[in-house]
């Protein structure tokens, strides 16, 4: 029996010895399987995700109406531009100093069969641009930043002024603070 017992605790030795060893036989504890073979699939469901919400895979379907879109999208539209007349205005102002403003603009229209409406509702289009532009200050129109809010304005003042004719964008051909 004592003969028993000390094959058994040699045998296990032996086998314990070849499992934590640098023996033949290798043991795979939960932690490397989750990095070796499981972080690699979330990643790959992950980059597979990312490639399908970014347009780049289309697994089910709709390939027709994509198409059908991009040839849409690659037909020229033709835009048309209606130029404006320069315009002056006194900015409002604090004190004694008095600053000018001297625009040259051109809209731009998405649809050019709407041009000539457009150029007849002009007057109305001067005449929203002209009350706007006498209550501005020149610290309105200091940098890129008043610039930008200035064409916001005054697109949203031309959609305004020819609805439901649509200016896609307001465009400066001169801007002068004097």
């Amino acid at each position: 029996m004592a003969d028993d017992e000390e094959e058994q605790k040699s045998g296990g030795e032996a086998e314990g010895g070849d499992e934590e060893g640098g023996g033949g036989g290798r043991s795979f504890s939960p932690l490397k399987i989750v990095l070796f073979v499981g972080l690699p699939v979330l990643l790959l469901i992950g980059a597979g995700a990312t490639a399908y919400f970014m347009g780049w895979l289309n697994f089910f379907g709709g390939g027709a109406e994509e198409a059908a879109t991009e040839e849409h999208d690659a037909a020229p539209v033709a835009a048309a531009f209606v130029d404006l007349p320069r315009m002056t205005v006194n900015l409002a102002s604090t004190g004694n100093q008095r600053a000018l403003l001297q625009l040259t603009m051109s809209l731009e229209l998405a649809n050019a069969a709407v041009k000539p409406q457009v150029e007849a509702a002009l007057p109305r289009v001067i005449d929203q641009f002209q009350v706007f532009l006498r209550d501005l200050r020149v610290e309105d129109l200091a940098g890129t930043r008043g610039t930008y809010r200035l064409k916001e304005e005054m697109l949203a003042r031309a959609n305004a002024a020819l609805a439901p004719i649509k200016v896609s964008d307001v465009l400066f051909r001169e801007m002068l603070v004097q």
